[in-house]
């Protein structure tokens, strides 16, 4: 259900919003949290479609602000969405025209759950610093996205500049399955030091700092951020330890290659995380990230000066894997995996056709001739039974029948004659 109030106010948002709730039976106290999302009209409908599906494993109420044009008398357009149209959860649309662009926090308070926590969210530009933002201080979590950015490197190291507890970035994120990968391998043996890590990826992309920013500072080790075309996003990472190095190395976007030292290359599947799915993993947790904050304020430090070179160069001088040779590791895995059929799936054989007319008759008469057998060991069984019934019970039953001598009683004699006379 949609329903919009153009030119309306908070109140008339909030008491609507509460008839519908009660009409259709939805519940507020459902609603696990608050998300608040920030941004202009350009982007609000693909930004709603991404939160809406983020929040099905977070039921929320989400309250979009649409920056609109800052000129004109102030002016509020409302739009309310639930049911089938707000999927998990209820959304509030506030499309703010004018001087009202800078008073959100006054129209978002009071159509905040209470009692919960709120979540706000910039997918594109956010403020210089989250945390001193009206809308910012009224969350207990708050998240950006440096990609989206003009220049997401530089916003990073802006980030780290402003630091409050609370804040994320979903460039961060991005790197959850690098990491986690990158830490199993670490706990194979030989468990021996890092003594240098290298890790290359898009001159724009705020991940590959930061991936490399947490390895150098949780490692204790120098670091190289070896720099790719843009676009190109995270694509290699080297440990050098003194058995050797270990490689995952993505090198195009979907399918990475783990490599150890002793060990065959494997695949990994690591396709780059949708905005959807990195979202929800946000909203999974509300406390401070120890970790971010670390990578940030400590790590990015460790990639000045002679840190940053171009992948090519870190290539060359072995702190780098070859782009190439993954490229043709992962096809001969491809290959090798088609020719022995791991990709395929195992199948039982196919049952015989047993339609036929004369399979259909010979199934009959097996059948038949199974119950004849099983009658007849039927009756065979049953006379055996009553046959041993008949001799336990011969001899008592005709003792029982026949009076014993002791107790047979004696006839009456018929007297002689001479009785009869007198």
């Amino acid at each position: 259900m949609i329903v919009d109030l153009p030119g309306t106010t908070v109140a008339t948002l909030s008491g609507t919003l509460r008839r519908i709730r009660e009409d259709t039976g939805a519940m507020a106290l459902s609603r696990v949290l608050t998300l608040v999302v920030v941004v202009d009209d350009q982007h609000a409908e693909e930004i709603l479609k991404i939160a809406t599906q983020a929040t099905h494993q977070h039921p929320s109420r989400i309250v979009c602000v649409v920056n609109s044009t800052r000129r004109g008398v102030s002016r509020l357009d409302g739009q309310l969405r639930v049911g089938g149209d707000a999927g998990a959860s209820e959304i509030v649309v506030l499309r703010l025209f004018g001087d009202l662009n800078a008073h959100a926090d006054s129209v978002v308070m009071p159509l905040l759950l209470p009692d919960s926590p709120v979540v706000a969210w910039w997918p594109y530009e956010a403020p210089k610093n989250p945390a001193a933002d009206p809308v910012g201080a009224l969350a207990h979590r708050r998240i950006t996205d440096a990609e989206h950015s003009s220049d997401p490197a530089k916003t990073i190291a802006a980030r780290a500049k402003v630091y409050t507890d609370g804040d994320t970035d979903l460039v961060w994120t991005r790197t959850t399955r690098w990491r986690s990968i990158l830490a199993a391998a670490l706990e194979q043996p030989p468990f021996e030091p890092v003594t240098h890590v290298s890790v290359c990826g898009g001159l724009d992309s705020g991940s590959t700092d930061l991936l490399a920013a947490w390895l150098g500072r949780a490692l204790r080790c120098p670091v190289t951020r070896g720099r790719s075309p843009a676009g190109t996003g995270l694509v290699s990472v080297r440990m050098t330890r003194d058995s050797g190095p270990i490689d995952l190395i993505r090198p195009d976007g979907l399918i990475a290659v783990l490599s150890h030292p002793g060990q065959p290359p494997r695949r990994v599947a690591m396709a780059r995380r949708s905005d959807e799915e990195c979202l929800a993993d946000e909203l999974a947790r509300l406390d401070p990230d120890e970790v971010y904050q670390e990578a940030l304020i400590h790590g990015l430090p460790l990639l000045k000066g002679k840190a940053s070179m171009t992948a090519s160069e870190a290539t060359d001088k072995g702190l780098a894997p070859s782009l190439d040779g993954a490229r043709e590791m992962v096809a001969e895995l491809q290959r090798t995996a088609a020719d022995h059929g791991s990709a395929a799936m195992v199948t039982a054989a196919p049952p015989p056709d047993r339609s036929g007319t004369a399979a259909v008759r010979q199934r009959v008469e097996v059948r038949a001739e199974e119950i004849r057998q099983e009658q007849q060991e039927l009756a065979a069984s049953q006379r055996k039974r009553s046959s041993k019934r008949s001799a336990a019970s011969g001899p008592s039953s005709k003792a029982s029948r026949t009076p014993s001598s002791g107790m047979r009683r004696k006839a009456p004699s018929r007297g002689t004659s001479s009785d009869k006379a007198e």
